[in-house]
């Protein structure tokens, strides 16, 4: 088994150096996200694909175990971008610029630092996932309409007519 040189380990860390100027950025990109959260015009189904993050992270089942020191994070910070990246594709956007520009947050900035994070997962995986939110949606549909039929809960589109 070969050893890595010292250099050759620096120069692979350095690829991760789009990500610094990103965690400068952290804290006013989770109030951009905590305001958008709370806001009623983003659909429910972008909301809940930060709740299945949380739910994951919180999750003592991972994809890679959390006793395999280091890589046991890979899947924990996939799953975050993932979220975050669904939940912004999902936003309307002008929902997303009112916010932006309440909290001084350059639309060009944010832009690069997606596309710099997107660069971090495999195409395959993100094209795959972007299915995710209809699926959701698709659930959540379901649900309401077992729920309408059970009696538990009211028909929305009888509301909507009256």
């Amino acid at each position: 088994m070969t050893r890595r040189s010292p250099l050759r380990l620096g120069i692979s860390a350095l690829g991760l150096w789009p990500f610094l100027p990103v965690a400068a950025r952290v804290p006013t990109y989770g109030r951009l996200i905590a305001e958008l959260v709370v806001d009623p015009r983003v659909p429910a189904s972008r909301k809940a694909m930060l709740g299945i993050a949380v739910a994951y992270l919180v999750s003592p089942i991972d994809v890679i175990p959390d006793f395999i020191p280091l890589i046991s994070r890979i899947d924990d910070v996939a799953i975050v971008l993932i979220a975050l990246d669904l939940f912004l594709e999902g936003v309307p956007r002008d929902v997303l610029l009112d916010r932006m520009y309440a909290l001084g947050i350059d639309g060009r900035e944010l832009e690069r630092d997606m596309e710099a994070v997107r660069r971090f997962l495999p195409a395959p995986v993100r094209a795959a996932v972007m299915r995710l939110p209809d699926l959701v949606e698709a659930g959540m549909m379901l649900v309401r309409d077992r729920l309408t039929e059970a009696g538990i809960m009211p028909d929305p589109r009888r509301n909507a007519s009256q």
